[in-house]
């Protein structure tokens, strides 16, 4: 049965034109949280620019939703707002204080594409749930790979990586974790990571992540 579903991945790695429009609104939808979050800490965009890493003509084209960001792009600026990556993905609405519905449907769950090393990750928590844990499905294609800076938070992020299909090395500073289906590798994001699929077949794995802001000293 899963064989089916990879074999449909793949066809879309292969054929990125059919998320297009999907991309679109997800990067209009991203444009509008980071904005809404830009807003509710006072920050100017010169401000986030500094405290991400991010360039300020970057950030102001990401609001606008007239860019493509990469994850470790989108990484950095989330870094910077303080919060985690998963929740860029979220409505701007989520962060308002609105209500939010208890259950998140399959049919609602938007996919978004990383431009740069072609994985496509899922937000499956409801947007806005007052938890402190987020879900994530991440698919990932044959030799994919990604690294992020995980430096320079005031938000602490711990999280735990389930594999569910195929194979994948996690790096977590200078330490090299292979894992293989079932296998789940606990972590906090205190050091540079990295993801990266060895094999020539697609991998799929789940993220619960959890977060905390840092005690100032």
């Amino acid at each position: 049965m899963w064989s089916g579903r990879l074999d449909i991945f793949s066809r879309i790695l292969d054929n990125p034109s059919t998320m297009g429009d999907a991309t679109s609104n997800l990067n209009h939808r991203i444009g509008g949280r980071v904005r809404e979050l830009r807003a509710a800490r006072s920050l100017s965009l010169d401000e986030l620019a500094g405290k991400s890493g991010v360039s300020r003509s970057m950030i102001s084209l990401i609001e606008r939703g007239e860019s493509s960001p990469t994850a470790v792009v989108l990484e950095k600026v989330a870094a910077g707002l303080g919060v985690t990556l998963a929740s860029l993905f979220d409505p701007p609405a989520a962060a308002g204080g609105a209500s939010c519905e208890a259950v998140s449907r399959r049919a609602d769950q938007s996919e978004w594409r990383d431009p740069a090393s072609g994985y496509v990750r899922r937000n499956v928590s409801p947007p806005g749930a007052r938890q402190p844990m987020q879900i994530v499905e991440v698919h990932f294609p044959a030799g994919g790979r990604v690294a992020f800076e995980n430096v320079g938070r005031d938000l602490g992020v711990v999280q735990q990586v389930w594999v569910l299909e195929g194979t994948m090395d996690v790096t977590l500073g200078a330490e090299c974790h292979r894992l293989r289906q079932g296998d789940c590798l606990a972590m906090e994001l205190d050091q540079p990571s990295m993801f990266h699929n060895p094999t020539p077949d697609p991998a799929r794995y789940a993220v619960v992540i959890a977060s905390e802001v840092r005690a100032k000293r």
